[in-house]
């Protein structure tokens, strides 16, 4: 009988310990996202890193729209990892308020499956689905 009053009542939050354990994750992936920006603000500000003074220009006219695209590219690419990064930012001052994992569709918990592959979820599958309907 009491096992069955554990499962009506559903949890409202995650534990402590479980948080902490979000809070690891969520570090271990924005250190690397940061470093992935890094990389890629440098690539942008020093794009003929590759060439010398003398090389460089040698072939303007022939790599001039593939140098434009790469550059577009990697644009989009560094305004996806700086959302990326706000995002899991985001996660952690969930996580600080206890907030974390909760759907802010539903208040429903968000799976702990979803939250490890997705740790800046703020939807449940259920509310992502709902979405598309």
């Amino acid at each position: 009988m009491a096992k069955k009053k554990i499962e009506e009542k559903e949890k409202t939050r995650y534990s402590d310990a479980d948080l902490q354990e979000f809070k690891q994750l969520i570090l271990e992936k924005l250190n690397i996202a940061k470093d992935e920006f890094s990389k890629m603000q440098k690539s942008l500000q020093n794009p003929n890193e590759n060439g010398d003074e003398n090389t460089s220009n040698q072939y303007l006219t022939l790599d001039d729209g593939a140098s434009t695209f790469e550059k577009e590219n990697l644009n989009q690419l560094a305004a996806r990892q700086k959302k990326f990064i706000d995002n899991l930012e985001a996660a952690l001052v969930r996580i600080e308020n206890k907030t974390y994992g909760v759907c802010r569709v539903t208040g429903k918990l968000i799976q702990k499956e979803r939250l490890m592959a997705v740790p800046h979820a703020t939807l449940s599958m259920e509310a992502k689905l709902n979405q598309y309907k």
